[in-house]
């Protein structure tokens, strides 16, 4: 027992350093003011919190819980198949798979996002084929629009669903589909109600990765987004930086916290009962 609590106690401090902490001073900011030059008054304020419910920002927020979900959804729909096959596929292809999932970590994210500019501006790769081609006459605008972010924070979070679900898949008992089969359960059978419970860890370990990503995501809306997409970490990162009202940036921060929170329990619960009506109905 004593070697465990000592084992945990760097893990411990570490938290309270960089977690724990910074989210107590963070939470305390968003309950002060600020004078006309965006210093800190010591004063206690609910204004920040009052601010969040313009209607400018909550469609911002909304936009931004709706983004991030869609996201989470297509890469689960993508990568769930992706994971499948590489998982029961052999070691040689299992290794090249994992090599080629893995290849955009080993590029900068500035980089695999600004090549998106690239390929999809008026005079991109993209539009320059298509003309080629002769599927169109002119240019379209697919830069600088919402599904132009909606492809970046996809290709760019996949990774974070695909490896977890290949995990779970990988670590599932095969001896369960064999005994399925002996049983006279088809594929489909076998496959709703033995290997989706057994890989809903990875689910939600790539679900909660995802989310969490791209909602406090601002760098993919900045480059393939421009001032028509904003998200509620874009509206922080310009509270903390450019006009200075702390308040209203950490404010927002703890809604962004709270709220990110309930909706990964909330998924939770829905995995969980999910689980428990496959397991009854077996």
């Amino acid at each position: 027992m004593r070697k465990s609590k000592f084992l945990l106690t760097p893990v411990l401090l570490w938290m309270s350093l960089f977690l724990i902490i910074p989210m107590l001073i963070v939470i305390g900011i968003s309950f002060l003011s600020r004078d006309a030059q965006g210093n800190l008054v010591f004063e206690l304020s609910m204004e920040g919190y009052k601010t969040f419910f313009d209607p400018l920002y909550l469609g911002i927020y909304w936009d931004t819980l709706v983004l991030s979900l869609l996201t989470t959804i297509i890469c689960l729909l993508v990568s769930y198949p992706l994971a499948y096959y590489i998982a029961g596929a052999s070691p040689r292809i299992q290794t090249w798979g994992l090599i080629l999932i893995t290849i955009p970590f080993w590029i900068n994210f500035l980089i695999r996002t600004y090549a998106w500019v690239l390929l999809l501006r008026t005079q991109g790769v993209v539009n320059s084929l298509l003309m080629w081609l002769g599927w169109i006459d002119e240019p379209i605008q697919m830069l600088y629009t919402y599904g132009a972010v909606l492809l970046g924070m996809v290709y760019n979070f996949i990774p974070f669903m695909v490896l977890p679900i290949y995990v779970a898949l990988e670590q599932m008992d095969k001896r369960l589909l064999d005994a399925a089969s002996d049983l006279g359960a088809s594929k489909w059978k076998a496959f709703r109600h033995i290997t989706l419970p057994q890989s809903k860890s990875g689910i939600m370990t790539g679900s909660v990765l995802v989310y969490v990503s791209t909602s406090g995501m601002f760098v993919v809306t900045d480059i393939l987004g421009g001032a028509k997409s904003s998200m509620i970490s874009n509206i922080i990162q310009s509270q903390f930086l450019g006009a200075r009202n702390w308040p209203f940036g950490a404010a927002l921060s703890v809604i962004f916290v709270a709220t990110s929170l309930v909706l990964i329990l909330l998924f939770n619960r829905a995995m969980q009962a999910r689980h428990q009506r496959v397991g009854e109905g077996r």
